[in-house]
């Protein structure tokens, strides 16, 4: 497994498909998930600190796993089968439970759980950007320092899907 860092989310045009960027700590690779856009909305607001006034989903779902005393240890992305990606939420007490990587990512933003990747996904659905690539990067994420979630909604959201299309 490999540890990774949210980079961010966008929409990839012109399909309008949001995705989240994860990039592997200390390392060159890339790992872009397809995502819905109610999930790409709740992943970027736990990176701007936006707090709504009412709970999101995951909001309530990280005050419930406080609530109950639990604590998100990792998130796993565990395989890549047919173009979906699959996630493991790995709690201190050894608990395992199945998840969807934008939920699983988007608790872990509110948690500050380990995000995690496994060779095999990397192997198979990461891109490699090398150093000199670095400022293409750089730009990506001045257009994320410029996006607000609200530019996640409106489009055809597919939240059950987290393949490409």
């Amino acid at each position: 497994m490999h540890q990774m860092d949210v980079v961010g989310v966008r929409v990839e045009m012109p399909s309008n498909q949001p995705i989240v960027l994860l990039r592997e700590s200390g390392g060159e690779r890339y790992l872009p998930i397809w995502i819905g856009a109610v999930e790409a909305t709740a992943i970027a607001f736990a990176q701007q600190g936006v707090v709504p006034a009412r709970p999101l989903t995951h909001d309530l779902l990280a005050s419930v796993v406080d609530g109950l005393g639990a604590e998100l240890l990792e998130v796993r992305i565990t395989e890549l089968t047919d173009g979906v990606f699959y996630a493991i939420l790995v709690f201190v007490d050894g608990t395992e439970i199945s998840a969807r990587p934008s939920d699983a990512i988007a608790l872990a933003l509110r948690t500050g759980a380990t995000i995690l990747a496994a060779e095999q996904v990397l192997a198979e659905a990461s891109i490699a950007v090398p150093d000199e690539q670095e400022d293409e990067v750089e730009r990506f994420r001045e257009f994320l320092d410029q996006i607000s979630p609200d530019d996640f909604l409106g489009g055809t959201p597919t939240p059950d899907e987290e393949g490409p299309s």
